[in-house]
């Protein structure tokens, strides 16, 4: 027996006795209307799954206007209802409005009691489904809302910022592909995900894909997905990243990354808007917007050969680069006090402030870890202050380690960062060419750096 629930309309007691009862053995609830009035009285008609409903109730009318009437009272109040049209006299053009004015189906009468039974589970059964897809959609979209969550803000009025906030906003209403460039650390993915959060495409989701972090032989089945068996570990089919984000913002992170291998296979993605998953054939078409970042210089690397000029052309129509804190005046003091409220507030230390001379050594510092560098600054200060007043002692500002041999390197940690700063500086910022050089892969180069800049 099912668990929907049925509403018969009809003015004729004979014909609600028995459908009531050829029905009470199929669903759970049944429930009758004589007059066709008390349908507006019905509180819970949203909650029926189907209505079977008469054409005509005036004695000596068969026009069906009144049951058309009916029809669009109901499907007003209850839009996503099943409403199946009942009457003794046929009429081809009858049938046809009713269907326009948004029955699911028709019956005549008298009924022959499989069909109207088959006839009644089929409208049933899509009422089912169309419940399930509202469901759906609802998890969907409230679960693109919890991806989509973004505590993090972009703090500060400098010129510099202010002038690649203004660009942000330019290009956010349009889908034209955008590169945004910057050092470590000075909040690429916020500029882009603010690009998405004022876009058209906002209401959809944004996925991050950190591209240093892909292993060349996993880069296809990430981005592309795979099917069940495709290689040893494929226990099933799965979407890659660009699939989960059509309809939305694809944000690849760290792009100067890449091998030239896998950026023939990228630009091609692309260019296409069409992917095929590992172990398939099907082409699969994506509608995404495109918002890559890097903190490498590819001009250079397209006149070093390194990085596909076609590639670079197709992800940099629209160009922005996001200052480094040494450039943003006084922001620096905007940002740290924004930090110091989110970190006294974490650790419980509420009133805690900055005495002067501390925020004079903040504004001379260089910060070359950027945003980030100073969040750390903040945490690590708030943490191990000891009253409510944080003193300039209480900030361990070191310079960046110098990438010069005569520096003296005291540790393995120091001679570490000093080989891989020389490297990176020497091919330019390149991560692949860098590890070559180091004698490393380029996963392990991209782990060390990360691990340097946190």
């Amino acid at each position: 027996m099912s668990d929907g629930k049925i509403l018969i309309v009809d003015d004729n007691k004979s014909v609600l006795s028995a459908l009531e009862i050829l029905l009470q053995f199929e669903y759970k609830h049944v429930t009758t209307l004589f007059n066709p009035n008390q349908i507006s009285s019905l509180k819970n008609l949203i909650d029926f799954d189907i209505v079977l409903l008469d054409m005509n109730f005036s004695a000596g009318v068969n026009t069906g206007n009144e049951g058309l009437f009916w029809l669009k009272e109901i499907k007003k109040r209850a839009p996503n209802t099943s409403v199946i049209m009942m009457t003794a006299y046929g009429a081809i053009d009858l049938a046809v409005e009713a269907l326009k004015e948004g029955a699911s189906d028709f019956i005549l009468k008298p009924w022959n009691n499989d069909k109207l039974l088959a006839t009644v589970k089929s409208a049933y059964l899509l009422r089912k489904s169309q419940k399930e897809i509202h469901q759906l959609k609802k998890n969907e979209n409230n679960l693109k809302q919890v991806i989509n969550q973004d505590h993090n803000y972009i703090i500060g009025n400098s010129k510099a910022l202010t002038s690649a906030l203004n660009l942000t906003r330019k290009v956010a209403k349009t889908d034209i592909n955008v590169l945004i460039t910057g050092e470590n650390g000075t909040g690429k993915e916020l500029i882009a995900r603010e690009l998405h959060r004022i876009s058209t495409r906002k209401e959809e989701v944004f996925i991050s894909v950190d591209m240093g972090s892909i292993s060349e032989t996993l880069f296809e089945s990430e981005l592309f997905g795979h099917t069940k068996g495709a290689f040893t570990d494929a226990k099933e089919d799965r979407a890659g990243k660009f699939e989960a984000a059509n309809g939305g913002t694809l944000f690849l992170d760290e792009i100067g990354n890449l091998s030239l291998q896998t950026q023939a296979k990228l630009l091609s993605a692309i260019q296409n808007r069409i992917i095929v998953r590992v172990g398939s054939n099907k082409p699969i078409k994506v509608d995404i917007r495109l918002i890559c970042a890097t903190n490498c210089n590819l001009n250079q690397m397209v006149i070093d050969g390194i990085f596909r000029e076609d590639l670079l052309y197709r992800i940099n129509t629209i160009h922005i680069e996001v200052p480094p804190l040494r450039d943003r005046e006084k922001d620096v003091l905007l940002l740290a006090d924004f930090y110091l409220k989110k970190f006294s507030s974490k650790y419980g230390k509420p009133q805690v402030r900055i005495n002067t001379t501390a925020q004079e050594k903040l504004m001379s510092y260089r910060w070359p870890g950027n945003v980030r560098e100073l969040q750390h600054t903040m945490e690590r200060a708030v943490i191990l202050c000891e009253g409510n007043i944080l003193k300039s002692n209480d900030f361990l500002l070191t310079n960046k380690i110098s990438t010069s041999i005569e520096s003296g390197p005291n540790t393995l940690d120091e001679m570490e960062h000093l080989m891989i700063n020389n490297a990176l500086n020497k091919n330019d910022g390149n991560y692949s060419a860098a590890a070559n050089q180091l004698g490393i892969s380029r996963q392990t180069l991209y782990n060390k750096i990360k691990k340097m800049n946190h």
